[in-house]
């Protein structure tokens, strides 16, 4: 496993990370989850993305009860506030940040996370009010950064425009071979301000490992045949998408790696990227995931995979 520095910060995260979204606390069983979660750290991974939103907190105490036995100093650790958790608790608020990083952490059985990060824009919420409340947060040693997800351009350099207050050390988008939104303004305008990305769904939600095959049903045990987890890959298994997916199959094999493996390092050939969160809900995707970290693929062959996808890739 490799690792790089995440922004302008002194963290250093793996390139594959772990992520906790739909899956533990929720849509994988508490061993199987457990097992994934100590795969993740035998294979290098040393960061753990969450939020409090995440099975309505189940995500991260699932995460803390995992996690006890670890000392804290070995692990990169990031969760999230905006989402709903109850009837009357979401949003950016001071009220609500500082309501909920205290419930994080009671859940997440720690002191303090390395990485808080707004899980997106609260357009109910003053700017000024949030980052101040999260500069505080800083402050108290309650995180040690701050981020941001699925932010747009305008709002980041607002936030880059207020005086005293923490600045932003990580963007949360989503990106992979068939979503390059981020590719336009936010990667240049992150570089400019010392921001890093730590991708969601770079596989798609699992349709770039190519085991999702085109007017077939999907295969037993996946993501896409979970009642509570199949919603959300909806937007990708369209028969067409699925056909092109599989052409990408004999470029990964020339390249030397599985197809998962050839997505993910597609991704980290973008220096600005950190690190690619997975969602493992099995430990044997955790050894295949880890596998892509420091691959060296011929640009050609990218360049390759991009042309066949071109005409199904979404870019907003």
């Amino acid at each position: 496993m490799k690792y790089r520095k995440l922004g302008n910060s002194d963290l250093k995260v793996s390139e594959i990370s772990l992520g906790s979204w739909l899956t533990y606390g929720g849509g994988v069983d508490k061993e199987r989850a457990t097992a994934c979660v100590n795969r993740a750290f035998d294979r290098g991974v040393n960061f753990i993305d969450t939020a409090n939103a995440y099975a309505r907190g189940g995500a991260e105490s699932f995460l803390g009860e995992t996690l006890t036995s670890r000392p804290r100093d070995s692990y990169v650790l990031a969760t999230k506030v905006y989402f709903p958790v109850s009837d009357a608790d979401q949003g950016l608020s001071r009220a609500q940040i500082f309501k909920q990083i205290e419930a994080s952490l009671k859940r997440l059985r720690a002191e303090y996370v390395d990485l808080y990060q707004c899980h997106r824009y609260d357009t109910a919420t003053p700017l000024e009010e949030t980052m101040s409340a999260l500069t505080e947060v800083v402050q108290q040693g309650k995180a040690r950064y701050i981020g941001f997800s699925e932010w747009s351009p305008e709002q980041i350099a607002a936030a880059f425009e207020l005086p005293d207050v923490e600045h932003f050390v990580s963007s949360q988008p989503q990106y992979s071979m068939l979503w390059r939104q981020v590719e336009e303004r936010v990667i240049p305008l992150s570089r400019e301000k010392q921001v890093s990305q730590i991708v969601w769904s770079p596989l798609a939600q699992g349709v770039l490992t190519g085991k999702y095959l085109p007017d077939a049903p999907p295969p037993a045990g996946s993501r896409a045949s979970s009642d509570s987890m199949g919603q959300f890959i909806k937007r990708w298994t369209d028969p067409h998408i699925l056909r092109k997916v599989q052409e990408l199959k004999p470029i990964a094999l020339e390249a030397g790696c599985t197809l998962s493996q050839f997505a993910l390092a597609w991704v980290l050939r973008e220096p600005n990227v950190a690190s690619a969160i997975v969602g493992a809900s099995k430990p044997e995707q955790m050894d295949d995931n880890a596998g892509a970290s420091g691959l060296t693929i011929d640009p050609a062959l990218f360049a390759k995979a991009e042309s066949i996808l071109a005409l199904v890739q979404r870019t907003g």
